[in-house]
């Protein structure tokens, strides 16, 4: 499994007999390509980073070296979150890095959702080098790739255009200096939940909701603004709640908000007021590389309105996206 193409006699992983035979492979190879080196994670907290974390640490134990990057395009309150379940919780080798303000300062007027994508990926590996620096034996990078990343990053051979390059596929700059480690490059979501559950990993961290590695990045359309990126995320968080309290968040695979650079004229306290839209999108897949859309009862979505536009600062629309994949993909950018 060294190469990008998934074998066609690869069988789907679809029950833990299968998941448990993928994972004696992995360590076996991981073992054999890392040796007696260190490898540095980028953990996110996401469902892909924290099953190869598993993976690894179940391969080479304290060899593994877990960096989580606060580049502020996280939701509310995940960083703390992270935080507390690897590194107080599973006693992960976790270092914390807050790289807000670096982030923020290169992608300030970059509205090209390419180039975004682009520097925050090379941006990643750059702070990843920094923190090897200060390590010993640190020979290897490990990343969540999946392969609808590598589907959707590589140029057909018929000459269709890519649909976007991932951060950690088509970011990466081409003077990295570390190995990449990939064990799960291979898997659609549904096989890497079931290689999650497989590993013990907590089901609620096994179907935690999929968040893209630019983060809120890619859901704050346009140039990044802090006033922009701060409504994006308190109106996000909204809908996670009101999701989580009306037995949605199982039940629809992805779901966030999308912030264009845009504003409307609207009316508050009796006065005219601009404010951006906030659009829904909720979407059900099984492998991510098509998606049906999630019918959300419209006295939640009437709810959940009243609350995005009374209590965020700068919206005063509320949107519902209702384009399934293809002819839009799951993400705006």
């Amino acid at each position: 499994m060294s190469n990008n193409f998934r074998p066609e006699s690869m069988a789907r992983i679809t029950n833990f007999e299968l998941a448990n035979a993928f994972i004696e492979e992995q360590i076996a190879e991981v073992r054999k390509q890392v040796g007696d080196k260190k490898v540095l994670l980028a953990l996110s907290g996401g469902v892909d980073s924290s099953v190869v974390a598993a993976l690894l640490i179940k391969a080479i134990g304290k060899q593994l070296v877990c960096v989580h990057v606060n580049h502020g395009l996280m939701r509310k309150d995940e960083s703390e979150g992270v935080i507390k379940m690897f590194k107080d919780e599973l006693d992960a080798n976790l270092i914390y890095v807050d790289a807000t303000d670096h982030f923020l300062g290169l992608l300030a007027g970059v509205s090209d959702p390419e180039r975004k994508r682009k520097i925050i990926g090379k941006e990643f590996i750059t702070v990843f080098a920094d923190e090897a620096r200060k390590l010993e034996g640190i020979s290897f990078l490990a990343q969540g790739t999946i392969y609808p990343d590598i589907l959707e990053s590589i140029k057909a051979a018929e000459g269709k255009k890519a649909v976007k390059s991932h951060h950690n596929v088509g970011g990466l700059p081409e003077d990295l200096q570390f190995e990449l480690v990939e064990p799960i490059k291979l898997l659609f979501k549904d096989e890497v939940r079931v290689v999650g559950e497989a590993l013990g990993l907590p089901h609620a961290m096994v179907y935690r909701q999929p968040f893209p590695g630019p983060g809120l990045g890619v859901r704050c359309l346009g140039a990044i603004t802090r006033d922009r990126l701060h409504a994006l995320r308190e109106a996000d968080a909204i809908l996670r709640e009101e999701f989580d309290k009306n037995g949605l968040a199982e039940k629809v695979w992805q779901y966030f908000i999308a912030v264009p650079d845009i504003k409307s004229v609207g009316v508050k306290d009796e006065s005219r007021y601009e404010g951006w839209p906030a659009i829904i999108r909720a979407v059900n897949t099984k492998d991510a590389m098509s998606a049906t859309i999630e019918e959300i009862p419209y006295e939640i979505l009437h709810h959940i309105t009243y609350r995005i536009t009374h209590e965020v600062e700068g919206i005063n629309r509320v949107l519902l996206d209702l384009t399934p994949k293809p002819i839009g993909t799951i993400e705006w950018e």
